[in-house]
């Protein structure tokens, strides 16, 4: 018999917090809800007397949102399930560090998803790094201090952006191309890191490859024509993104 994951709700409306609860009673039997808060005082106050498996957190609150939650705590011992109405700046955030969220209206697909990976990694019993490199990149304007999570078949990897010199499609996956000459296979596909990067000097010059400007040496003339990276590899343009390319070098 597996053991319950003992669950928090931090959500500001009552609506949202009665819907969560009812979806998580009929879809998720192994979630034992042990409170319901509805602001950022009382949720630290539920997660500080229960010590929860995992805490579903609104991001938007009044008063605070789940940021300044996380903040306050000198630790963070429980996974998160972020939950936002909002395709704001925090999905780039979520996204960038693996961590879990559903957008409102919740999908009930997502929320069964979220809670069966969450249960998967207690019984392996992995340590929270998710929400730390989460707040490690919140807390970090710079963009040589910020991190990815790169999913993996076996695991994930960690890696600060600024290392990535290319990425490129491998059908439904991404391969990896870092300074040292490291080189990982990561389970998702280009177009996500594509979304994810394009902030951080990142441009899509092909449909198979994704450079970091920074590392761009050289580029040769042609139809489309190429870039010669740091590594030394060289890497096709497309012709219909060369004149974006160009322009970020005027």
């Amino acid at each position: 018999m597996s053991t319950k994951l003992k669950a928090i709700i931090v959500e500001d409306e009552e609506a949202s917090r009665e819907t969560l609860n009812n979806y998580l009673t009929k879809y998720c039997p192994n979630v034992e809800l042990l409170e319901m808060a509805e602001s950022v005082q009382t949720g630290l106050a539920a997660i500080d007397k229960h010590k929860p498996d995992v805490v579903f957190l609104d991001i938007e609150m009044p008063y605070g949102n789940a940021f300044d939650l996380l903040e306050s705590l000198d630790d963070i011992a429980f996974e998160i399930i972020f939950v936002t109405a909002y395709r704001d700046y925090a999905i780039k955030a979520l996204n960038l560090s693996a961590a879990y969220y559903i957008l409102k209206p919740i999908d009930i697909d997502e929320l069964v998803s979220a809670v069966e990976k969450i249960s998967a990694r207690k019984k392996e019993g992995e340590d929270v790094f998710h929400t730390k490199i989460l707040m490690d990149n919140i807390k970090s304007n710079a963009i040589q201090h910020k991190k990815i999570v790169l999913p993996q078949m076996d695991g994930f990897e960690v890696v600060n952006v600024n290392d990535i010199i290319r990425a490129e499609a491998n059908d439904n996956y991404t391969n990896f191309y870092l300074v040292g000459g490291k080189k990982f296979l990561v389970s998702k596909t280009l177009k996500h890191f594509n979304e994810l990067l394009s902030e951080f000097d990142f441009i899509r010059i092909h449909k198979s490859h994704l450079v970091n400007l920074q590392y761009i040496t050289k580029y040769i003339k042609g139809k489309g024509g190429q870039v010669r990276m740091s590594d030394e590899s060289i890497v096709d343009v497309s012709a219909t993104r060369k004149k974006e390319l160009l322009e970020k070098f005027r």
